[in-house]
């Protein structure tokens, strides 16, 4: 962690649930972390609690779900505080409606939130980062109904999941673009699974909040500490889960190529024969 100190971070979402443990913890470790919220008065009451001197919080009201909102916070954090160097995407909205007869406005809001804020802070970070020439770190905040969708025992979670499938291709998008330029920023998804959070106020029925309370359940600093170990990993270090499809499919993708560029030789190989050459050095 110690290249990132004196560094500047952005945390969405960053006055409830897990938004403010994931704070605290990169202030402790030195950074300039710049929170964006709707409710600032919390993130302001934090930053009295931060041992390490080196560490800064900055409370910056904004509504993610409004673009202009983002393109300004961007803009006062790059002037008055200084490049961004690590985003987390943090701001997470689930509602208690359906799929059969739920309301519009709520799945628009979830997607809002979940998806198209994420989309907008990304680039923005993206564009700042390339711009000053910086190898950072983007970290989007999923969940593990990104992956799959639980059954609960009265379904609850709606567009929920949904959005969440999205951010895990999105991170994946994000990987190739980033990739295709050879650039040294780095992108992350974390999924945890059920963390103790004001955010799941307003996610499942009666019943199954009931059950979910039985179930074990991670606290905000816990996913605060996966964030650490993410950001201490090496600029060249890719963590990777070996049992996710596409493992496989990179792996069997690598196998298809090879197979073609095999081909491809022999092809090359019995034309220049033919032709009474034999070189295959450039090939």
């Amino acid at each position: 962690m110690e290249r990132w100190e004196g560094k500047v971070a952005i945390v969405t979402g960053a006055s409830v649930g897990i938004g403010p443990a994931v704070m605290k913890a990169l202030a402790e470790k030195g950074m300039k972390v710049v929170g964006l919220a709707r409710l600032t008065h919390r993130i302001q009451d934090l930053s009295n609690n931060v041992s390490n001197p080196s560490g800064q919080i900055y409370a910056l009201k904004c509504d993610i779900t409004k673009e202009d909102d983002i393109l300004k916070s961007f803009k006062w954090i790059s002037e008055k505080v200084g490049p961004v160097h690590v985003l987390i995407n943090n701001a997470g909205l689930s509602r208690s409606t359906s799929l059969m007869d739920g309301s519009t406005k709520e799945w628009r809001r979830v997607f809002d939130v979940n998806v198209m804020a994420l989309c907008i802070c990304t680039r923005e970070a993206v564009k700042t980062m390339k711009r000053c020439n910086i190898a950072g770190h983007i970290i989007h905040m999923n969940s593990i109904t990104g992956h799959r969708v639980p059954n609960l025992p009265e379904p609850s979670l709606n567009v929920y999941p949904a959005s969440k499938f999205a951010v895990t291709a999105l991170t994946e998008s994000l990987r190739q673009e980033l990739r295709f330029v050879k650039s040294k920023i780095k992108v992350t998804s974390i999924s945890p699974g059920l963390v103790r959070a004001e955010f799941q106020d307003g996610l499942p029925d009666d019943e199954t909040k009931e059950v979910l309370e039985e179930i074990p359940a991670l606290k905000p600093e816990d996913v605060a500490e996966a964030i650490i170990y993410v950001l201490s990993t090496g600029p060249n270090v890719q963590v990777i889960n070996p049992q996710e499809p596409r493992s496989l499919f990179c792996r069997e993708e690598r196998t298809k190529q090879t197979r073609l560029k095999r081909e491809r030789k022999s092809e090359i190989w019995d034309q220049t024969r033919r032709n009474g050459a034999y070189s295959l050095a450039d090939q």
